[in-house]
């Protein structure tokens, strides 16, 4: 890599370099394994040296912990966004279905790298706290809790079963020829199907 080269990939900015950085990380640990993959592997992918990466993160922890603050500050995100909306039944289905959309063939690597390496996801808490997109995962469904017509326990359960959907779909996709279009649609319409019975109960659901 030339001198030329890397000017020009830090001249992106800080932003973007990060975000290249976890989108190669993210790659590179799926292909080839978190242990197999090294900082300067990541750095020649995206065209700049060891020293410029290790600007933007002190090693590849650090990558996977920005990935889940990324997700963390989304779904806090959705959490202001619904404190800021009328506190209707129909904002329950907004939300779900807004978080299921959020996920794109990136993020379902993501997923899929995570359930992959618990050991490595259990180490990224600090003093046992819960990662930050469970945190905001727990408050948001909280929040939408408050708007279930009926907030037995069951209603409850499946008000967080919806929002985990897009983990479901891609646990079950797991050894099929699902594409991540399908398996984000399968997702979406389970948290449909979950949230319309929790707002609109039938007969079985009394």
């Amino acid at each position: 890599m030339s001198e030329h080269q890397d000017t020009v990939v830090r001249s992106r900015g800080g932003a973007q370099t990060r975000e290249a950085a976890r989108r190669v990380a993210l790659r590179l640990f799926t292909e080839q394994g978190y242990e197999a993959t090294s900082l300067r592997q990541i750095a020649d992918e995206l065209g700049i040296n060891k020293a410029s990466l290790y600007y933007h993160f002190d090693g590849k922890e650090a990558i996977v912990q920005s990935l889940l603050d990324q997700r963390g500050d989304e779904a806090e995100d959705l959490l202001d966004w619904v404190r800021d909306q009328p506190a209707t039944p129909a904002l329950l289905a907004e939300a779900v279905t807004r978080w299921v959309d959020s996920f794109t063939a990136e993020k379902l690597q993501g997923i899929r790298f995570l359930s992959a390496n618990p050991l490595l996801f259990a180490g990224l808490a600090h003093d046992g706290d819960e990662p930050r997109v469970g945190t905001g995962l727990s408050q948001l469904a909280d929040d939408l809790g408050r708007l279930l017509p009926d907030t037995n326990p069951e209603s409850v359960v499946m008000l967080r079963m919806a929002l985990l959907s897009i983990n479901a779909a891609v646990s079950a996709a797991a050894n099929t020829d699902a594409t991540d279009a399908a398996i984000i649609a399968a997702a979406r319409r389970t948290a449909r199907v979950m949230t319309d019975a929790l707002l609109h109960p039938g007969p079985l659901d009394r």
